[in-house]
């Protein structure tokens, strides 16, 4: 054997070696001595390069190398040193070989990116990517001897780019925002199918109860004969789609004996496949299953599975798309049909009032119209405003009645030839007397237009009376300018304001129905909150828009254009619309109403018999009451109404007016309505039981807001009561009186030798004023009846001596309804100075107020007609103690809640105890130690 001499192979690293142990004169080659200079310097270059480099020399290709090169043909390396490369590469050597053969003929170097190669190389037929270079390689006369190829490998590349690809195809042709779910899965489907390189065939199984069904398969009928259609979750099918429903990836092979399905570059059988699961929100409850082939040419390795599991994942996130935009798609049909149900509601509704405020307006106009029969001055006033707010709510009918059939597409526009302009002017000129009533002036600059115009009158009119009420509304000084104008391209309304001006950020919504500008000052907090949403819905049924422009402190300037070409259609028949400018007569009526002079009071004869005033002779008679309303006729009939009792009223038109008005004078009881401008009841409330000297003024709240949230709201705010509109006279002035009484009792107290409004005195034997003894057994966990003896009087006077409490007072109430208002109002002003939970005290209130209930509901036959209420605070424990003075009688069904009880042992350890002079209920809550 022969072996080189020289340092030819020394450099070349672990290939070098082997080259330098192999016996070269074996090969085509022969000896390394006898090599020619120019193949020993390209067999040097070739070594010491980093980069894959490959020599062919002579006729029959023989392959010297390098390290790198070594590594891209894998395990036919070392047996491809000295050898043949068309045996070597044999399985790729119909691609090689033409670029070979061309650098040998032509003696012009070739390149090549992203060449596709089959190569085995790792036992199988592998698809590989080089970029390969092939340049002549020439012996020491010049002439072409062989080959010298440069290459890198760069599959990984190629087939990630491939891959992105398919990923990217997915997201876009299963986004699932306007395909149904199985839409969806065959979008997916067929993405999938367009890389059959990757994915040789994939199937998308969504869980459907206790069973997997197929959604959408690719592949070919052969692959849709071999899968199953449904399968129970729990039943393996050989394909691992029960593993993969619980969670698990599976890896399935031996499928070419399931399946024959040729893939890949080079056609051969697909003989593994993977479940994945279908991830969803739900942890461990997998939305389905996507089975997948994976090619033969490809290795089942750490790429190839992170990118099936991406795979997963997308088609898993476009079925969830899909599944809530199908959702979403059915819930938003769902509320169309119910605003359908509720427009039509709305629109019966609204034809139904029609009838009976007709047979309301006509009699009552034809009341105050009656010259033969006039009605007295005291009638004539209530008529009046009854009239007045019976056309309010015609009006509003109306309003409610043309959204309705707007919303539901139903309203046309009934156009007819009209003067606009003089149709305007008369409209704006109904406001008049309302804006100089308001210190403002009223522009009006409508001059006649070129053209004849044809719209509807009925929704013109409501379109300029809703602008001007608005302007009206918002404006406290400066004026209002109406204009109409035109040019070549369309109509304009204009109407300008100098008031208030509206937030840039409240614009883009001002037009929406039930928007409404917070915090922003009006002469009134009524209305219902769709004028500017018709302006623009009828300015469009007119073919037309709105628009506006509004600067804060500067003005607003609303302006409504109407193209010719909308104005000019032909009129279709309509009937003759009558009555004109009524609507635009209500609205500027009402706009008065908004300016009416607050104090505005009037006396008359009562409508029915006097409420008899508690306890005989009325204390509270001459009392100051302050009602604070922003609506003026509600003033007007509150001042005469409770005028009538011997009341003083004054009158005040929004929350700011009524703290203004009590700085002045303290008047003994404040009734205010909740919504108002500026400041509204729940505020005033707040405001005055944040003050100290207004602290305990008694405050009455009265307001439209119906339902138990509104009036939780109210009474923990610190109101005494609360009304909701509308209200029986006689029920509102008792319960006026209640609370005055209760503040006067209150107050009585305070000096411990003046007996109280039922008799009683208050008590000075070292206790808080107004203390009042109740017996009381020891605390028991639960509620239970015990028959005990009557207390002697003497023990009822004089109790047992006790602990030095913290808080210890009573409290005397009448035995009516409204009681336990004022006793929640004193118990909390006792507990204000201690460091109680605010959650403990509402908890105490609540069980507290189910006692008084009880005690005013079941009381049969008093003795008294009044509770007894005693809170005591020692020790670490809260004690309240109801009393009432009649026998114990059942609640009738009709009363009985059924959560008396209930709500009282959840909040405290109570015993109730009966005798025949009364009951007596003890609610005892320990404090929690301070921290």
């Amino acid at each position: 054997m022969t072996r080189p001499t020289g340092d030819l192979f020394a450099d070349g690293g672990e290939t070098g070696r082997l080259m330098a142990r192999l016996d070269w004169a074996d090969t085509p080659l022969g000896p390394v001595d006898g090599w020619p200079q120019s193949l020993r310097a390209a067999v040097r270059m070739v070594l010491s390069s980093r980069y894959p480099m490959l020599l062919l020399w002579g006729e029959r290709f023989t392959q010297l190398y390098n390290d790198a090169y070594s590594a891209l043909i894998g395990d036919k390396h070392p047996d491809a040193l000295g050898g043949d490369v068309r045996i070597t590469l044999a399985e790729g050597w119909d691609v090689l070989a033409p670029l070979i053969d061309e650098a040998m003929a032509t003696g012009v170097a070739s390149w090549v990116p992203a060449l596709q190669l089959l190569l085995d190389r790792a036992g199988y037929r592998e698809e590989a990517y080089f970029s390969v270079s092939h340049a002549p390689a020439r012996d020491d006369e010049g002439r072409t001897v062989g080959v010298l190829t440069v290459c890198s490998e760069v599959t990984e590349q190629v087939v990630g780019e491939r891959r992105l690809r398919l990923l990217r195809d997915l997201s876009v042709g299963g986004d699932g925002r306007t395909v149904d779910v199985e839409s969806t899965c065959v979008r997916l489907a067929e993405a999938i199918g367009g890389h059959p390189l990757d994915v040789p065939f994939a199937a998308i199984y969504l869980r459907d109860g206790a069973l997997l069904r197929r959604a959408a398969c690719v592949g070919g009928e052969p692959v849709a004969a071999a899968l199953p259609a449904t399968l129970s979750t729990g039943q393996e099918h050989g394909w691992g789609l029960a593993s993969a429903a619980g969670g698990t990836t599976t890896e399935v092979a031996g499928v070419e004996r399931r399946l024959t399905l040729p893939a890949g570059p080079w056609g051969d059988p697909v003989g593994t496949a993977l479940a994945l699961p279908l991830p969803s929100a739900e942890a461990g409850q997998p939305l389905g299953v996507l089975l997948v082939g994976v090619s033969p040419s490809r290795g089942l390795d750490e790429a190839y599975r992170s990118f099936h599991a991406l795979l997963a994942q997308q088609v898993a996130v476009a079925v969830r798309n899909s599944q809530a935009y199908e959702e979403e798609r059915r819930r938003a049909e769902t509320l169309a049909e119910l605003d359908r149900v509720k427009t039509g509601f709305f629109t019966n509704v609204s034809h139904e009032f029609r009838t009976p405020l007709t047979l309301m307006l006509g009699p009552l106009a034809d009341a105050l119209n009656d010259n033969e029969h006039p009605l007295p001055a005291a009638q004539r006033e209530r008529v009046d405003t009854a009239w007045r707010n019976a056309t309010r709510l015609l009006t509003l009918v109306n309003s409610l009645l043309t959204f309705s059939t707007l919303e539901a597409g139903q309203a046309h526009s009934q156009a007819r030839e009209v003067d606009l302009a003089g149709l305007t002017a008369e409209l704006s000129s109904v406001f008049r007397a309302a804006v100089e009533r308001a210190g403002l002036r009223l522009e009006v600059d409508c001059p006649p237009l070129p053209r004849p115009v044809r719209v509807d009158p009925v929704n013109w009119e409501r379109i300029v009376t809703n602008l001007l009420s608005n302007a009206l509304k918002y404006t406290f000084v400066g004026r209002i300018r109406v204009a109409l104008a035109a040019d070549d391209e369309e109509i304009r309304l204009t109407v300008a304001d100098t008031g208030i001006g509206i937030a840039e950020d409240d614009l883009p919504r001002l037009f929406e129905r039930f928007h409404r500008v917070q915090g922003a000052r009006s002469r009134s907090h009524e209305g219902t909150g769709i004028g500017l949403a018709l302006v623009r819905e009828l300015a469009r049924l007119e073919g037309g828009d709105v628009r506006v422009e509004s600067r804060i402190g500067t003005g607003t300037t609303f302006t409504v254009a109407l193209p010719w070409s909308a104005t000019g259609r032909t009129a279709g028949p309509a009937a003759e619309v009558d009555g004109i400018g009524g609507a635009a007569r209500a609205a500027a009526q009402e706009a008065i109403g908004w300016l009416a002079d607050p104090a505005r009071a009037g006396a008359s004869a009562p409508a029915g018999p006097p409420v008899r005033a508690y306890g005989g002779e009325d204390a509270s008679r001459h009392a100051r009451i302050l009602v604070a309303d922003d609506n003026a006729d509600m003033r007007a009939y509150l001042a005469r109404l409770l005028g009538e009792q011997g009341w003083r009223v004054q009158t005040v038109g929004d929350g700011r007016q009524a703290l203004e008005a009590i700085r002045r004078e303290r008047p003994d009881l404040v009734l205010t309505d909740v919504m108002m401008p500026e400041v509204d009841g729940f505020e005033l409330v707040r405001r005055l039981r944040r003050q100290a000297d207004t602290r305990t003024l008694p405050v009455v709240v009265l307001s439209a807001r119906a339902g138990g949230d509104a009036s939780v709201e109210g009474l923990d705010l610190g109101a005494d009561d609360y009304v909701v509109k509308p209200f029986a006279a006689a029920e509102l002035i008792a319960r006026i009186r209640a609370t005055l009484h209760g503040a006067r009792s209150r107050g009585d107290r305070r000096d411990d030798s003046t007996p109280d409004a039922h008799g009683g005195t208050t008590d000075a034997r070292g206790g808080a004023p107004g203390r009042q003894d109740v017996p009381a057994g020891p605390p028991s966990g639960d509620a239970v009846t015990t028959e005990v003896p009557p207390p002697a009087p003497d023990e009822a006077r004089c109790p047992a001596p006790e602990q030095p409490a913290a808080v210890d007072e009573g409290w005397t109430y009448p035995s009516q309804p409204t009681s336990a208002a004022a006793m929640r109002r004193d118990v909390r002003a006792s507990l204000e100075g201690l460091d109680v939970d605010p959650d403990t005290v509402a908890d105490l209130l609540l069980a507290a107020s189910e006692a008084v209930n009880n005690a005013v509901e079941h009381a049969q036959r008093p003795t008294r007609p009044e509770v007894r209420v005693r809170l005591r605070v020692a020790d670490g424990t809260v004690r309240i103690t109801v009393r009432d003075f009649g026998t114990w009688r059942d609640r009738r069904p009709a009363m009985d809640r059924g959560r008396g009880a209930t709500l009282m042992n959840a909040y405290g350890d109570v015993r109730l105890m009966s005798t025949a002079e009364g009951t007596t209920v003890t609610i005892e809550r320990r404090l929690p130690p301070p921290p």
